[in-house]
């Protein structure tokens, strides 16, 4: 992926960067690995809204994404590199030995045309290949690895992550996260070799509201701006500070800062480091 800018013909595209998708090498996906994506708006069965600043944008379809690389032993060919509206990240489609055709989320320096393997045993450290971490050397940057064996990636997804292996010592991988927490995985836990792909991600500038609003996210409104009635830091003629101690929340809890971590969640017992603090 490369970031491109154009003529500053109106205020929003002067500060605004875009994708050039260069990378990709297919525009429309796979009919069978794609379902309708039902859209709420953030609403609940009620029609109340659970989830503020959603609703509107561009339609989209979701792409089955194969997780949990549970078809083994069987060599794919990636076929193409295709967009994912859903994510930041990169798919590819790979075409299996036995004719069935999977999406992956594609690592940075896989190409089309590359053979990959999903393997329970030891393989080659190869760019898209996937096993148990009980086999990755340390200092091997990995992606999509399960947290549970067997229940389908949840880490390191998004686009230009990776966590690296810093060793497996007894049932347990130890794992440094992006965010610099190393915790423990069990071991036995599906990994893909590589980095996520499309690392230049973060880099792209929405330049205009509505680029956001074409995204499915409505306005946040600052709650200072609010009346008394509607959020605790609303009131007042004019511009004024918020008029306690800590900010808050619409409904009055704390926020910006607070921990809302459970003190009892099971995996604490899992990190052995935490996230690294943000200087003051």
């Amino acid at each position: 992926m490369g970031i491109k800018k154009v003529k500053p013909t109106t205020p929003g595209r002067r500060n605004a960067s875009f994708d050039d998708f260069a990378d990709i090498t297919k525009t429309t996906p796979e009919k069978r690995l794609v379902v309708a994506k039902k859209r709420s708006g953030g609403r609940n069965n009620q029609g109340k809204i659970t989830i503020r600043h959603r609703g509107g944008g561009a339609k989209r379809a979701i792409r089955i994404i194969d997780l949990k690389r549970d078809k083994l032993e069987i060599p794919a060919t990636v076929a193409s590199i295709e967009y994912d509206p859903n994510r930041g990240a990169r798919i590819a489609l790979l075409n299996y030995k036995d004719g069935e055709k999977r999406y992956i989320i594609k690592p940075a320096k896989l190409k089309v045309g590359d053979e990959v393997l999903s393997s329970a045993k030891k393989i080659t450290i190869k760019e898209g290949n996937a096993m148990p971490l009980e086999f990755i050397p340390a200092g091997v940057a990995v992606s999509c690895v399960e947290i549970e064996p067997g229940h389908g990636a949840k880490l390191a997804r998004g686009a230009g992550n990776a966590l690296y292996v810093m060793g497996v010592e007894g049932k347990f991988a130890q794992l440094k996260l992006p965010s610099g927490e190393i915790r423990l995985v069990k071991k036995g836990s599906m990994c893909t070799i590589g980095a996520v792909s499309n690392a230049d991600k973060r880099h792209v500038k929405l330049g205009s509201a509505g680029r956001k609003r074409h995204l499915g996210i409505r306005p946040t409104v600052r709650g200072s701006a609010m009346n008394p009635v509607d959020h605790p830091h609303g009131g007042g003629e004019g511009n004024q500070p918020i008029g306690m101690k800590h900010p808050k929340t619409p409904w009055g809890k704390p926020a910006l800062g607070v921990k809302t971590r459970k003190k009892s969640k099971p995996s604490d017992k899992l990190i052995i480091q935490r996230r690294k603090r943000k200087k003051k």
